[in-house]
Parts: structure tokens; sequence; C-alpha cells
């Protein structure tokens, strides 16, 4: 289905970059948000992606420090 948006000139140059910069088009950019927005995702789906991907990384010994982490130069 096309769909006609109104959309500042400014607004879509910087969503095209940041599309760009993402490697995918404006159009795969907004297809992507309207599917998140209207909840077309799986759970079951998500929940076995995420279990897929737990515990693959590894920390090196480093442990969280809240201080550390919002510490502002």
């Amino acid at each position: 289905m096309n769909v006609t948006l109104s959309i500042e000139d400014q607004l879509v140059a910087r969503a095209r970059k940041k599309a760009k910069a993402l490697g995918k088009s404006l159009n795969q950019m907004i297809r992507d948000y309207l599917q998140t927005v209207a909840g077309g995702d799986d759970p079951g789906r998500s929940i076995a992606e995420f279990n897929r991907l737990s515990g693959q990384g590894h920390s090196r010994g480093w442990r969280f420090n809240r201080d550390e982490i919002h510490e502002r130069p």
C-alpha cells in the first residue's frame, strides 16, 4: 500500500542520513518503525532470539560502575 505523508524537508533530509548510516532506505526505516509500533513482532521469536544471543559476551573482568557511566568530562 502506498501512503502519502506531509513531512518537513529538513526532517526528511535528516532521516535519510540516519537511514543511510544504518544501511537502509528511508522507506525501510519507516516500515520497520511501523512494524514495531503496530506490535507485529512475534514475542516467541523475540524470546528465542534473546536466548540465542544471551551468554555469548565476555566482560573480561569489567564490572558495571554507575558513577563511571554517568561521569561527565
